[in-house]
C-alpha cells in the first residue's frame, strides 16, 4: 500500500524552475515563495549559494504543482528577476498565478511543444 508520503507527482504536475543572471538574495526571496507554495525537490531551508570562484551560477529544482501547501505573501527583490518554468500548460500557469500572489509577474518568452510549454517570466516587485 501506498501513502501520500510515498506517491511522487504526475509528471504534468510537476514545473522545473531555473533562474540565472541574478543575485543569490534574489534567488532565495523566488525559491522561497515557491517552497511556501508547492512541495520541491529541495529541502525548503535549501538556499541559493554563489560560488567561490564568483562564476555565473544556475538555480533549478522542481515543484509538484498538484497541492498547495500554503499562500505566499508579498516578497522583495532587489531588482527584476526572469524565470524560466518549463512543464504541462496547465502546471506552468499555476505556478505563474502562485507567483503573482508575490511578484508582479510578465510573460516575456514561450516555447510550445506538444504537451509542455517553456516560459520565460519577468518578476518584480509590486
Amino acid at each position: 500500500m501506498t501513502t501520500a508520503q510515498d506517491r511522487t507527482a504526475e509528471p504534468s504536475a510537476q514545473v522545473s524552475v531555473t533562474l540565472d543572471r541574478c543575485a543569490k538574495e534574489d534567488a532565495g526571496a523566488v525559491l522561497t515563495v515557491l517552497n511556501t507554495t508547492f512541495p520541491s525537490d529541495r529541502a525548503s531551508d535549501d538556499q541559493p549559494e554563489d560560488t567561490e570562484s564568483g562564476a555565473p551560477v544556475v538555480w533549478t529544482t522542481t515543484f509538484d504543482v498538484s497541492r498547495t501547501l500554503g499562500v505566499p505573501g508579498p516578497a522583495r527583490l532587489t531588482r527584476p528577476v526572469t524565470l524560466t518554468a518549463q512543464g504541462g500548460y496547465k502546471a506552468v500557469d499555476r505556478l505563474r498565478e502562485s507567483l503573482a500572489e508575490a511578484f508582479a509577474v510578465r510573460v516575456v518568452g514561450t516555447a510550445a511543444g506538444d504537451q509542455e510549454q517553456e516560459a520565460q517570466l519577468r518578476l518584480e516587485n509590486r
